[in-house]
């Protein structure tokens, strides 16, 4: 993986750079702009001082030679320039009847008025002309090109240079910042680095820059996740050790009654209660397992659909081993048939169970009533069983895990509504437990629309 400073610091850096040498070329074109904006004046102004010259009669030419030459004073703080402006002045008939010095004896340019470029003797030069009628002359005044480029490039390098030295000062300097600024995040690192397996304690939220705070509440978060977590997984390892123990010490009790005892009906007896013992333990470890994965809280791939109506009678099916023996009727009333289940897994887990602790607590002969109700928001699906209700007091902690209250049956494990409470929690709906004026509990499982199509 690759460094987040090291990849900031490139970025400065190379930012940096881009922007330089973009300023640098803005510059150039900019200077080179303004320099020819400049120099294209002064040559403008000085053809027409010379016109002006020569309309006054101030200077006088005749053939090549018989003027004085115009020599330009030389600037000594710039000697590569001392010869930059050049002069000639030609007959309009195409004689040369003066020039300055050093100026060449070839014609500057063609064009009779105003601004040309042209090349003369390997050079290129910029001439401004003035076509005096009157005095049958043409004036033309230019500079070669190459004075002009020579000092853009002077400019440029006076700008390149100086940027060149502090470069890697500027370089320093960020890579000190970047580091600095990340300087949070090497000391959480070192901190999280240190802490042992078992510290789950919260980390210092106060004095954190903004972007590092967000990070740390969501470490604390997890952390807070985490211990609750494995508070869970113990006290569900411890209550489910206890909970099997019962069983199994009852199964190897039997088992050796039935292997020790010579009466067929004392086997038989202990046979009987070793297939109920196993049945029970059997119940009481697919609950175990329903319950562990309804809180690790993942989620199924694809949540397979299933009508209401049909998931409801299939269940009451599945559960016919469970009430024939005490001859129970589980009838499905109004199971809104048009009723699409978005999660049947979880749908079935958690009627299955509010059925099974109905069947479990009815007396011989009872009847428990399923029924479905459709409304604006959500959709209630109702359990109506005829046991003894549920004690006040124990109404809040029934959803507990192993809770078993006063009228526990022999085949509970006070696991089934924890089930049915963390399968309605992951379908975003709710539970609600309420005794019936007569006798029995009436379940109302309640899902939202969003749970249903």
């Amino acid at each position: 993986m690759s460094s987040i400073r090291k990849r900031l610091i490139t970025i400065l850096i190379g930012t940096t750079g881009l922007v330089w040498l973009f300023a640098v070329g803005w510059i150039y074109l900019s200077t080179q702009a303004e320099v020819k904006k400049v120099l294209d004046a002064r040559l403008m102004e000085s053809a027409h001082m010379v016109n002006s010259l020569l309309t006054d009669r101030r200077v006088e030419v005749g053939d090549e030679g018989g003027i004085g030459q115009f020599t330009p004073k030389p600037i000594p703080d710039f000697p590569n320039y001392d010869r930059q402006l050049f002069c000639q002045i030609w007959s309009l008939d195409g004689n040369l009847v003066g020039r300055s010095a050093s100026a060449p004896k070839d014609m500057l340019t063609h064009t009779n008025n105003g601004f040309s470029d042209t090349v003369v003797s390997g050079s290129t030069w910029r001439v401004y002309t003035i076509e005096n009628t009157q005095l049958g002359m043409r004036i033309m005044v230019g500079d070669n090109m190459s004075v002009r480029n020579s000092l853009v490039r002077d400019v440029i390098t006076g700008l390149i240079l100086p940027a060149l030295l502090i470069f890697p000062f500027l370089a320093g300097l960020i890579w000190i910042s970047v580091r600095r600024g990340l300087m949070p995040l090497s000391t959480l690192a070192s901190t999280l680095s240190k802490r042992s397996a078992d510290d789950l304690s919260a980390l210092e939220e106060s004095n954190l820059p903004s972007e590092i705070a967000p990070a740390v509440n969501a470490l604390n978060g997890l952390f807070n996740r985490v211990e609750e977590a494995r508070e869970r997984e113990k006290s569900f390892a411890i209550f489910a050790a206890h909970e099997l123990k019962t069983p199994l010490a009852g199964l190897k009790t039997q088992a050796h009654i039935a292997m020790n005892s010579k009466d067929e009906h004392v086997r038989d007896n202990a046979v009987r209660q070793i297939s109920t013992g196993v049945d029970r333990t059997t119940r009481l470890v697919k609950q175990l397992l329903d319950l562990a994965s309804l809180e690790t809280d993942e989620e199924p791939a694809k949540p397979k659909e299933e009508y209401a109506g049909k998931l409801m009678h299939l269940i009451a099916q599945d559960l016919r081993m469970l009430t024939q023996p005490k001859n129970i009727t589980i009838t499905i009333q109004d199971p809104c048939q048009n009723l699409k289940i978005k999660d049947a897994q979880l749908f079935t887990l958690a009627l299955r169970n509010i059925l099974e602790n109905a069947v479990n607590h009815s007396p011989e002969g009872a009847t428990i009533y399923c029924s479905c109700k459709m409304e604006a928001d959500n959709v209630s699906i109702i359990v109506e069983d005829e046991g003894p209700g549920i004690p006040v007091d124990e109404l809040p902690h029934i959803s507990e895990r192993f809770f078993r209250g006063r009228y526990k049956s022999e085949n509970g494990s006070g696991l089934g509504l924890a089930i049915v409470q963390a399968a309605t929690t992951r379908m975003n709906g709710q539970v609600n437990f309420i005794n019936r004026e007569a006798s029995g509990v009436k379940v109302v499982l309640t899902l939202p629309i969003s749970a249903t199509n």
